[in-house]
């Protein structure tokens, strides 16, 4: 593998566009500069500002003046208005870039300038459209074309009838050459006072766009369909036919349509056999649909479409970009990723014998020293490569590995049984615990192909770790859980287990609950499909070690345990579950609710990224020999269990915190609890601290909701609304459409539990299943992603050599050097926030997204909630009395603290799907 093709892995790197607006002469004020800083942030409570360290024009808003040079004479029956316009422009500009803004000014000065123009609420009765200001230009790209500030300011001066009435909506036409981002528009001048547009989008050039069609921005005001002031209804409904597109032809990187297509992307049949991969959507394999970019088809498959690899530009409607603070981010790290490839990938080429770790110092001294290069190794590197010298001497920082946080407090945690079990609780996958309900546990997959659906695990294996009880009692008293990842795994370990270098079984876990409330991990059953009938190889159960042996037997079913759970947590519950299953929910409110729809106005902030991230994960990620194949057990099939998983297991009525809760047992309805469940183990901190969360999201949706739906009919009637919902079920999951479990969205009630579960999914329960990565899972004898060797049983000859040498046997089941680097650089990367990271309860534009005071202050009531909801953790997290999140070498759960810093830091949870 390419040491570019690595680094194209690991960082999602996105291709924003250029801005053109130049900077303003004179008035210049510095914006605070703030180092990255990690762990917890100070909350924002200022609206809008620059990003750090740039520059930004002053610009103090006046009401407009009766008399301006350069502008229609105003008369007395007449308002003067002047629409006050921020651009943002790069920060960082190659020579190509500056030249071409430096034509686009001049341009600007002859003519082929920017136009805006004032659309009202109001219609002309003469004419039967809105009223319309004349076009004005917008003013000072020319004389503002040198100044280096990353806000930029421009105006544009208008006279309108005083019967104009209120402006509603403003255009913009580009007649530039380049694109240029709007951030936000005010109009000032009309006795309903300032009018608000907040705009965060590309403009494109009429050369472009394809003609003299300009864009719309409304003003901040929220209207329902049924509400839409007569001025506007037209252009509402226009601007949501833009978004739809034509479906038809080739996206390009500039258009700004939202439409579906299948997963027909993600191999390149045309590279040869083995490289082609199976359409994901539709009755084969059913999957939520993905944003269309309808390239051509492949020469060898037309049902395939042609690659875009990375980092070529992939398309997703241009303002689903990334900010250029956010590919900053994102590229930050390229030259230490580089290296934490190129390295590794060095020595095992040239020195086979170091492809595996020779033990578990190598592991730990990719934390201390960086990659070590043995003498001899040296030499011999430096003789045939001479840049290895300078990459040693230059990058001693950069060859090294920051310390995951799962070994910071006790090195030797992840080796405890208890650690391990807690980690079912407050790891970085805590939402497949379940709570065992019958026994033995049972598979419900068909007996005729997979044996014997009873598990093998009898009472006699567990019965001496259940303090006395019996396993009737047991199961009564709710002290028996389980990981069960048995049925998800068995269809496909034939095929697994035919790759060179990956072995797996479809594993149970069965857990006890002690009196002091943690769990501890009773028996493990390791299973494969049954060669014969009653194979004694194709059930075989482990249960805490009582000899030498033992004790690599079951530290060796525990890793193929933690590689299920990987696969499981990063196939499923985070990519499937908050990437795929949300983005058509994304796709849909663009097509059919206006920026205008109350609705939307809410979902906004926890959309943003996500359609983006989720179009490089195409690219990198989920693609055939991509990311994901290479680090985990089920390589090139990981995506058909994804789509496995999403055809029997997604429910969207069961998304949600509650019902996920209650549906795996792990908790029960309990009117008099604070959040109507009991948990039946008090201390889970993923749940305790997500009901939190929960609780809060729900009264703001619930809030919200009734400032603008007073009734059941107000729903049914909102045809945005309904079209939103109706279209995200029917064309987005379209091979569920019929499921009778759908959610219903005819009362208030039901859309506040819709809205409640969609955040829930794009914030909460997504920081919950990412940030965590590399702070848990970077230490790979803690949570190895594959297994490269299965458990000896006693006669094979592989049994031999663990009794010979249990540690080097240990240790090469566990992925090799090159795995276990690739993949750690890639968590690193995904587990990463970044300085533009916007989190819960929180919004760049505070007091500008909308004009409804009513939702305004739901909203801060929200922010305050979330606020205490923080301070509430951090009490929980200093209780002793909870063992399973304080206490020696135990860290602290802040997965769900919502606030953070940027880089690495274990906590935050940002509004929306970033990355």
């Amino acid at each position: 593998m390419a040491s570019m093709e690595l680094l194209g892995r690991s960082f999602l790197k996105g291709s924003a566009g250029p801005a053109t607006a130049a900077a303003p002469r004179g008035g210049l004020c510095f914006a605070s500069v703030g180092g990255r800083r990690q762990g917890r942030s100070t909350r924002k409570t200022l609206r809008s500002k620059p990003p750090v360290g740039a520059l930004a024009e002053r610009v103090v808003l006046t009401p407009a003046p009766t008399e301006r040079v350069g502008r229609p004479e105003a008369h007395s029956q007449s308002v003067a208005a002047r629409a006050v316009v921020t651009v943002r422009r790069k920060r960082k500009e190659d020579v190509k870039e500056r030249v071409a803004e430096q034509m686009d000014a001049y341009a600007d000065r002859v003519g082929r300038s920017v136009l805006l123009e004032l659309v009202s609420t109001e219609t002309d009765p003469r004419k039967g459209g809105p009223k319309k200001s004349k076009k004005s230009r917008l003013v000072g790209w020319f004389e503002k074309r040198d100044v280096k500030a990353e806000l930029v300011v421009y105006t544009a001066e208008f006279t309108v009838d005083a019967a104009f009435g209120e402006p509603g909506a403003v255009t913009v036409l580009n007649r530039h050459q380049r694109e240029f981002f709007i951030e936000s528009i005010v109009v000032e001048g009309f006795p309903s006072g300032p009018a608000h547009f907040t705009c965060n989008s590309w403009v494109q050039p009429t050369r472009v766009s394809g003609g003299v069609t300009p864009r719309v921005f409304f003003t901040n005001k929220p209207y329902l369909p049924s509400k839409t002031p007569a001025g506007l209804r037209e252009l509402r409904r226009r601007e949501l036919k833009e978004l739809r597109g034509s479906g038809t032809g080739e996206r390009r990187i500039t258009d700004r349509a939202y439409d579906y297509d299948v997963y027909n992307d993600l191999g390149n049949p045309d590279k040869g056999a083995g490289f082609e991969r199976p359409v994901l959507g539709g009755e084969a394999m059913p999957y939520p649909r993905r944003m269309r970019t309808a390239r051509p088809s492949t020469i060898t498959d037309e049902g395939a479409e042609s690659r875009v690899e990375y980092p070529e530009p992939i398309y997703v409607s241009r303002d689903e970009e990334f900010e250029e603070g956010k590919n900053e981010m994102l590229s930050e790290g390229a030259i230490k990723a580089l290296l934490h490839n190129f390295m590794p990938l060095l020595v095992s080429s040239v020195s086979p014998g170091s492809r595996d770790f020779a033990g578990f110092h190598d592991v730990d001294n990719l934390f201390k020293e960086g990659l070590r290069l043995k003498q001899a190794l040296h030499d011999q590197l430096f003789q045939k490569i001479p840049f290895v010298r300078k990459i040693q001497e230059n990058s001693e920082g950069l060859l090294r590995y920051d310390t995951p946080d799962i070994i910071k407090k006790d090195k030797f945690a992840w080796l405890r049984d208890d650690e391990f079990a807690r980690q079912a609780l407050a790891g970085i996958n805590p939402v497949n615990i379940e709570r065992l309900q019958e026994f033995p546990p049972v598979s419900k997959l068909d007996p005729a192909v997979y044996g014997p659906p009873e598990s093998a695990i009898t009472e006699e294996h567990i019965i001496g770790n259940l303090d006395g009880m019996t396993v009737q009692q047991a199961l009564e008293e709710n002290k028996l859980y389980m990981l069960d990842y048995h049925d998800i795994f068995m269809p496909f370990l034939d095929r697994i287990n035919s790759l060179d270098g990956r072995k797996a079984y479809g594993t149970r876990t069965l857990f006890f609950l002690t009196a002091g409330g943690t769990l501890k991990p009773i028996a493990i059953e390791l299973c494969l499909p049954p060669m014969k009938e009653d194979c004694k190889r194709a059930k075989r159960v482990f249960t805490p070690p009582a000899d030498a042996t033992s004790i690599w037997l079951w530290q060796l079913a525990k890793a193929h345990v933690c590689s299920n759970d990987a696969g499981v947590h990063q196939l499923i519950n985070h990519w499937l579950r908050t990437h795929a299953c949300m983005e058509p929910f994304i796709i849909s409110a663009h097509r059919q609710m206006s920026a205008m729809h109350p609705v939307f106005k809410l979902l906004k902030p926890h959309m943003r990224y996500t359609l983006k991230i989720n179009a490089l994960a195409r690219q990198i990620l989920i693609n055939g020999d991509g990311v994901i194949e290479s680090g985990f057990t089920p390589g090139r099939y990981c995506m058909e269990m994804s789509s496995f998983a999403y055809d029997n297991l997604w429910r969207l009525d069961q998304e949600g915190l509650p019902a996920d809760l209650i549906r795996r047992g792990m908790a029960v309805e309990d009117a008099s609890q604070p959040h109507g469940l009991r948990l039946l183990i008090e201390d889970y901190p993923y749940a305790t601290d997500g009901l939190l969360l929960w609780s809060a999201i729900s009264r703001w949706c619930e809030a919200y909701v009734a400032a603008y739906y007073a009734s059941d009919e107000a729903v049914q009637s909102d045809y945005e609304l309904q079209s939103w919902y109706a279209e995200a079920v029917r064309s987005g999951h379209p091979d569920k459409r019929d499921a009778p479990w759908w959610p219903r969205l005819s009362t208030p009630g039901d859309l506040a539990s819709l809205l409640t579960t969609l955040v829930w999914l794009c914030s909460a329960q997504h920081a919950a299943l990412n940030f965590g990565q590399y702070p848990l899972g970077g230490y790979i004898p803690n949570r190895p992603p594959l297994m490269r060797r299965l458990v000896p049983a006693e006669g094979d000859p592989e049994h031999a050599h663990l009794v010979a040498d249990p540690h080097r046997f240990y240790l090469s089941a566990l992925p090799s050097l090159t795995q276990t680097t690739t993949f750690m650089t890639v968590i690193d990367t995904l587990s990463t926030h970044s300085a533009d990271e916007q989190y819960l309860g929180e919004r760049p534009d505070e007091d500008d997204w909308t004009a409804d005071p009513a939702a305004l202050a739901a909203a801060r009531e929200f922010a305050a909630e979330v606020r205490r909801a923080e301070e509430e953790i951090e009490r929980r997290n200093a209780d002793p009395a909870r063992r399973n999140r304080c206490g020696a070498g135990v860290l602290p759960y802040e997965l769900m603290a919502p606030s953070s810093g940027p880089g690495i830091t274990c906590r935050g949870v940002p509004n929306s799907v970033t990355i």
